[in-house]
């Protein structure tokens, strides 16, 4: 079996349509279902029901979801920490990264700032923040780069966890625009009901850090339609005019210049958050100790 068959599984399982999944993985989606099908073929029995509104899961489907996730866990989690015995003892780098900035902030940033030839092989693992926290508190990378928002929560306790600001973002709600290129839905005034929310789950930092800024606020009538832990899969659904999501403006900017977004509010519901990297206390070798030297100290 191919470990690459469940992460499909598990994208078609949230995604529910082929075509959005196959843009998650990164694949065409005749190569997508071909590998749906193999890992089908090899557990035995169909795992999805196909049908004109997308794929749902069979019994076998909904039996074998827990499982597979636990299973990529296991695996990405052994992968990780033998990994990370190898690169104590040499110049090796890991850093974990959430998926919105692995795809936008970072491939810029550590070309400006890092030297491979002096720090060495790099690994970079892009997941969602709570499992780059889980990874970060087992000591298994030397730095974690995330979005940051005082009024949000980390499991990093001050004390023990340096991090420094390295850079800004905005997330700001957009949507698809009308056919005379409007917002399709407006933050400004009342609507008759709710809007359609395509909402961060609980496993992102963006959610958190929404739900942390927007906790109380009753002026906004909302209605979750789509969860999902990946920015840009909001993004994608936004698009294609299921809702409106506040996404980063690193990620979005593309789309706004285009006229495949547009802005839902105006800039005063738009929020401002840092983009921070911490290190870790338990992970060090002589590279982690050249970076963090080099981009600068936090400030005592």
């Amino acid at each position: 079996m191919d470990l690459d068959w469940l992460k499909d599984f598990l994208a078609l399982a949230e995604q529910r349509n082929f075509s959005r999944a196959a843009e998650v993985r990164n694949v065409t989606q005749p190569a997508f279902s071909r590998r749906i099908r193999a890992l089908e073929d090899w557990i035995g029995t169909p795992l999805f029901v196909r049908g004109a509104q997308g794929a749902g899961l069979t019994p076998a489907g909904i039996h074998f979801q827990p499982l597979a996730e636990d299973l990529l866990r296991s695996l990405q989690r052994v992968r990780r920490e033998t990994r990370t015995v190898g690169e104590r003892a040499t110049g090796a780098l890991a850093i974990a990264a959430t998926h919105a900035l692995s795809f936008t902030f970072f491939p810029g940033w550590i070309r400006r700032h890092m030297r491979f030839e002096a720090l060495g092989a790099l690994n970079l693992i892009s997941d969602s923040l709570e499992a780059c926290e889980q990874i970060m508190l087992a000591g298994e990378v030397h730095f974690l780069l995330c979005h940051h928002h005082p009024e949000a929560p980390t499991r990093f306790e001050a004390g023990r966890f340096e991090s420094i600001s390295i850079g800004a973002d905005i997330l700001i709600p957009v949507c698809a625009p009308d056919p005379d290129g409007r917002p399709r839905w407006s933050l400004l005034g009342e609507a008759s009901s709710p809007m359609p929310l395509l909402a961060y789950s609980q496993a992102s930092g963006l959610g958190r850090i929404l739900a942390a800024h927007q906790a109380g606020d009753e002026t906004i009538k909302l209605e979750t339609v789509f969860t999902s832990h990946l920015a840009a899969t909001l993004m994608t659904m936004a698009r294609e005019g299921h809702g409106l999501a506040w996404l980063p403006l690193g990620l979005a900017e593309e789309d706004l210049a285009r006229g495949r977004l547009v802005r839902a509010a105006p800039e005063s519901l738009d929020i401002p958050v840092e983009i921070r990297l911490f290190r870790s206390p338990d992970c060090r070798n002589h590279a982690a100790d050249e970076l963090w030297e080099r981009i600068g100290s936090p400030p005592a």
